[in-house]
């Protein structure tokens, strides 16, 4: 096969699967504002990670290969946008009676992974490691995109209403602050791991 469809199948699970800056996003939103309420905001999260693997798809490595300092630019950008999220969740309590304002919505979700240093580089593994040289873009880029939303169409769902049953248990309780500084720092963590441990770029 032209593109290794099973084992990609299996990184792109242990990637969307485990901790990462969009999954303590979507934990810390479930928690704030409610599994159902949250849902309009992990379809656009969902959705979101097709922005990248199309461009990427179609020639978007080639253009990190020239111009790399933008590259360098838009993955330390990004990491501020998802450090800012980290601030928001770790400053939110969980009483919803007192929530304020509404949960974010698919708009707010579409932009989480064009601005998610991990999305990137998940995405660019996918491309460069389980893509045989010369297979059609079309085709590698359909495989990639197909697998990749399988995976997160399970998986995301799980992360926010995990953020929801957490909430439920600690919601008014001195734990709440805790819980919520420990979400906030494993986005940070996340974020730091991607760019100075194991991540490519941008």
């Amino acid at each position: 096969m032209t593109v290794a469809t099973t084992s990609f199948l299996i990184f792109a699970a242990s990637q969307v699967g485990t901790p990462g800056p969009a999954n303590m996003v979507l934990l810390g939103t479930g928690a704030r504002f409610g599994f159902r309420a949250a849902l309009p905001f992990v379809g656009g999260v969902i959705l979101g990670k097709q922005l990248i693997i199309w461009p990427v798809g179609f020639g978007l490595l080639h253009l990190a290969d020239q111009a790399p300092a933008v590259f360098t630019v838009l993955k330390y950008a990004s990491a501020a946008y998802i450090f800012w999220l980290a601030w928001k969740i770790a400053n939110t309590r969980l009483s919803r009676q007192q929530a304020e304002g509404n949960a974010p919505g698919f708009l707010a979700g579409l932009i989480v992974h064009p601005l998610n240093p991990k999305a990137w580089a998940m995405i660019i593994a996918g491309f460069t490691g389980f893509v045989a040289v010369g297979t059609p873009s079309f085709e590698a880029t359909v495989t990639i995109a197909l697998c990749l939303l399988f995976c997160q169409v399970i998986l995301h769902p799980i992360w926010t209403f995990a953020g929801d049953r957490i909430a439920h248990a600690v919601e008014g309780r001195p734990v709440e602050k805790h819980l919520m500084w420990t979400l906030a720092g494993l986005t940070v963590a996340s974020v730091l791991f991607v760019l100075f441990g194991g991540g490519t770029h941008p």
